[in-house]
């Protein structure tokens, strides 16, 4: 397990990233690329969608222009504080401070489930998968974006000692293992790093 991969060490920082969140993030995510994941989504404009790790509200943003029922949940409340102040804590997207291993929403109360630039901090990314197909109605759709694995021996050791990267054949092993099905992936990335991301979206059976 990397040492970021521990809820307490992601929290202390993101207390500090969250100062420079917005300015870094252009560099390994940026609206042209989030863009194209959301357009890997089926939503409506009245679909009630979740963003799990909303973080400073960059996807939130992103999401809200395809449905006016989008709900942000975060770990950390000072990534939380900067998507307040873009967007306030009600309106026109309910934010909630939680655990994306243990969601505080009841069963079947989403259509979509969006999580970009969190499951590399989650300690367990399965019991997490299973908790969003939870939350999620049959039929819906849950999208992740997370790190690709870096193609060198090396890299790979170095960033599995920081957190989770994966590629494309271990996400399609967790998202089996928490029970989806119909699921794609695509390598994304700014141009300097075209394959930096691996985004990976699944159907929750119906």
């Amino acid at each position: 397990m990397g040492v970021l991969e521990n809820k307490r060490r992601a929290r202390l920082f993101y207390k500090y990233l969250s100062q420079v969140y917005d300015r870094v993030n252009p560099f390994v995510w940026n609206e042209r690329m989030r863009d194209e994941a959301i357009g890997m989504l089926d939503i409506d404009a009245d679909d009630r969608v979740l963003d799990v790790g909303s973080g400073t509200g960059f996807a939130t943003e992103g999401l809200l222009e395809h449905s006016d029922n989008v709900h942000g949940l975060d770990q950390s409340v000072h990534q939380m504080e900067k998507a307040w102040a873009k967007l306030g804590k009600h309106d026109p997207v309910q934010f909630a401070r939680g655990d994306a291993e243990r969601l505080p929403y009841q069963t079947d109360s989403f259509d979509v489930l969006w999580s970009s630039g969190s499951i590399e901090y989650w300690p367990n990314p399965v019991m997490a998968l299973r908790e969003f197909r939870r939350v999620v109605k049959p039929g819906g759709q849950v999208l992740i974006v997370g790190p690709n694995n870096p193609k060198s021996t090396i890299g790979q050791k170095v960033a599995d000692a920081i957190m989770l990267f994966y590629d494309a054949d271990e996400a399609d092993r967790m998202f089996s293992r928490a029970g989806y099905e119909e699921i794609e992936h695509r390598l994304m990335g700014p141009s300097h790093k075209p394959d930096v991301a691996i985004v990976t979206v699944a159907r929750v059976p119906e």
